[in-house]
């Protein structure tokens, strides 16, 4: 089973796709948690400790791996053929295997061809080929659709909080998901903290989109101030169980 998370920036949605993955945890054999987030915090999230996250290299740096499968010197293969060693390229943390795809290009660095072509073929064998669960921390916005990473997830998660710019940048994702062929999206609701923000998020949209509502947490809030967070325990994962059961019935009892 495939998952996207999406949404605006600051609804929460690392902190959602941490708690997913450490409920799946519980009742899946392996799941792949995958941070397409430039800025990389979803390490910290599921709870792997700053000196290991600072020491984990992103896909797009390991060079060596890149030009093995992809080719050396002027031309690089469009498809490269990656082999079952998917695990040679994440962080093991129990029975969660951590990849970090990148960070943000810094101004006047070197094309990342070579490296985004083996990151989308990467990206494929994950979302196509495995059987585990994948838990995908999409960056924030919708800027990631338009390069396909995206596409053949079983399910796409749009995280909102109860604000008019969060819904707004939830239904542009939305369409850009459909235009991909991507028809199974479903809204989260976080951050809500009265009946009236509720009521304004079900009104926002079509009836059956709202998967579930999660309670505002000061803990949870609290806890961004601390270096290494692991918010994604506790009462929020509590409630992620019961999201996570409304998604194995949504995708079909995988």
């Amino acid at each position: 089973m495939k998952l996207a998370i999406s949404g605006k920036g600051g609804v929460g949605k690392t902190t959602i796709a941490a708690a997913l993955v450490k409920s799946f945890a519980e009742t899946h054999q392996t799941v792949y948690a995958i941070d397409a987030d430039p800025d990389a915090c979803l390490a910290a999230a599921v709870g792997i400790p700053g000196d290991e996250a600072a020491n984990i290299k992103p896909v797009v740096e390991m060079r060596d791996k890149i030009r093995a499968v992809s080719g050396g010197g002027a031309f690089y293969v469009l498809n490269p053929k990656l082999d079952d060693s998917i695990d040679d390229y994440c962080h093991a943390r129990g029975n969660i295997r951590f990849m970090r795809m990148g960070d943000v290009k810094k101004g006047g660095s070197e094309c990342y061809c070579r490296e985004n072509t083996f990151l989308s073929a990467l990206l494929s064998s994950l979302l196509l080929d495995k059987d585990e669960v994948v838990v995908m921390d999409m960056g924030a916005g919708i800027e990631h659709l338009s390069r396909g990473t995206a596409r053949g997830v079983d399910l796409m998660l749009v995280v909102v909080e109860p604000s008019r710019n969060s819904i707004n940048t939830a239904r542009n994702v939305m369409s850009m998901a459909q235009d991909l062929g991507i028809n199974n999206i479903k809204i989260i609701a976080n951050k809500i903290r009265s009946d009236k923000e509720k009521e304004f998020i079900e009104k926002s949209f079509q009836p059956g989109e709202v998967l579930g509502f999660l309670a505002f947490n000061n803990t949870i809030w609290e806890s961004g101030m601390e270096p290494d967070s692991n918010a994604a325990g506790g009462e929020l994962l509590v409630g992620m169980r019961e999201v996570r059961e409304k998604i194995l019935r949504e995708v079909g009892g995988q």
